[in-house]
């Protein structure tokens, strides 16, 4: 049984769609990578998941969380589930953070909103253990400082901290390495690799780096101004991309097989894009496993 469900989801903001029947599927345990290009429609698909949309939104379809109905859930009810069962890292850590509370305090407060039960000590002990998993430098030293004495990598790890504080069963990572020199960026997909296997993490990892994704992602889904256009394993995306957006993907990034000479592919024509013809191929599986619109 799947962890996470999302069947036929659409996301409309007054007369735009910027989610468009969208359906997707994760196992306990797996990681599925959610790519495409700014304004597919990823990070608007994580907050509908977390119900974190604002008024304007018009949300249909169905998301369903272990078999739990989460668009019918009352706010409470979402509050309690939100950050326990289900948590997020944001894609920038230097506005996630509040920048005038310490980043233990931060961590500790993940900590006290669901588990209520704990004593001061006892959530101290949590938020330490927590900045210990994600190998933050002398956490008991630095509990009391503040987001701006951190540098970019070791705040991303704070923010990683909060998010698996009360360790969740699904975690949302929306472009956590974006902000990140290249270096830095490998030591947060190793941390974010480590604690996948040590808590049994599923994950749904978004981003518009395909280099990123190859590393961290089992299945890969590709969208396009809130359509899906194909989702595979991630050895047939990178092997045997069928549609051609997915192919301009791949070919404008350069890699050390790359000829120097020849110019990167240029992203394919907006197939996908406001034409609603688009919407009318339909999602077909043209080999296990590998659904694609072609």
């Amino acid at each position: 049984m799947a962890l996470l469900t999302i069947d036929n989801l659409t996301i409309r903001f007054g007369q735009t769609q910027a989610v468009r029947g969208l359906s997707l599927e994760i196992a306990p345990g797996e990681s599925l990578g959610l790519v495409g290009e700014s304004g597919s429609g990823k990070s608007v698909t994580a907050l509908a998941i977390l119900r974190l949309l604002d008024a304007a939104a018009t949300v249909e379809g169905r998301i369903a969380f272990d078999g739990c109905e989460l668009l019918a859930l009352d706010p409470e009810e979402m509050r309690q589930l939100r950050g326990r069962e289900i948590a997020m890292i944001f894609q920038e850590p230097m506005t996630a953070l509040n920048p005038v509370l310490p980043v233990g305090e931060q961590v500790a407060e993940a900590v006290r909103v669901h588990q209520r039960g704990l004593s001061r000590m006892q959530v101290r002990e949590k938020a330490l253990e927590a900045m210990l998993a994600v190998a933050l430098p002398d956490p008991a030293v630095r509990y009391r400082d503040y987001p701006h004495q951190f540098s970019g990598g070791q705040r991303q790890r704070i923010l990683i901290a909060m998010a698996i504080a009360n360790r969740p069963r699904l975690l949302i990572a929306d472009e956590p390495t974006t902000a990140l020199d290249v270096t830095v960026q490998a030591q947060i997909l190793e941390l974010l690799a480590d604690l996948r296997e040590r808590f049994g993490l599923a994950m749904l990892f978004i981003s518009h780096d395909l280099a990123v994704v190859s590393q961290v992602a089992d299945r890969v889904a590709v969208m396009r101004q809130g359509l899906l256009l194909e989702q595979a394993s991630r050895a047939a995306i990178f092997s045997e991309p069928l549609h051609e957006y997915t192919r301009s993907l791949l070919g404008a990034v350069p890699t050390m097989r790359t000829d120097l000479q020849q110019r990167l592919a240029q992203l394919a024509p907006g197939s996908a894009g406001k034409d609603s013809r688009a919407a009318e191929i339909p999602l077909r599986e043209a080999a296990p496993g590998h659904w694609a619109r072609v």
